[in-house]
């Protein structure tokens, strides 16, 4: 299967370093996987996490969501030319958990010149679906600052 993004070097080790100083390092997420056409990631189910029920918070998932969606269309675009930008996010939550960690897979629905929409499924360690989200991205051009 041919490669979805647009420069093939970008490492785990690149793709963790972006969440520094970030929501994702705040709340643990950390990337696992980069195939041809999807990005995996995990984030842990712990105290920066759950909600007051002890249960992962939906706003947790809906972050984790919305992280590998993002940084999947910025690797994407051409970072000389272009930037882009959440416009819309939905999470549906299917099951609730309370330890351990949860697991998002993003794959394209539609990589367009001005958009890209992911399907995003978040599952738990046995493989159970937790949440399943949209994300649409709008790609704008760069404009110098």
């Amino acid at each position: 299967m041919k490669s979805i993004w647009f420069s093939l070097d970008i490492s785990l080790d690149q793709l963790n370093e972006m969440g520094k100083g970030n929501m994702a390092e705040l709340l643990g997420m950390e990337f696992t996987e980069i195939g041809p056409d999807c990005l995996r990631a995990m984030m842990p189910v712990d105290h920066r996490t759950k909600q007051p029920y002890g249960l992962l918070h939906g706003g947790a998932s809906a972050a984790l969501a919305e992280t590998v969606g993002s940084v999947a269309s910025a690797l994407i675009i051409d970072p000389e030319k272009q930037i882009c930008v959440g416009l819309e996010i939905n999470a549906n939550h299917v099951r609730g958990i309370k330890e351990g960690y949860v697991h998002a897979l993003v794959k394209p629905l539609h990589i367009g010149g001005s958009t890209h929409v992911w399907d995003i499924r978040i599952t738990d360690d046995q493989h159970k679906l937790v949440c399943v989200s949209r994300l649409t991205v709008a790609v704008l051009p760069k404009r110098d600052v």
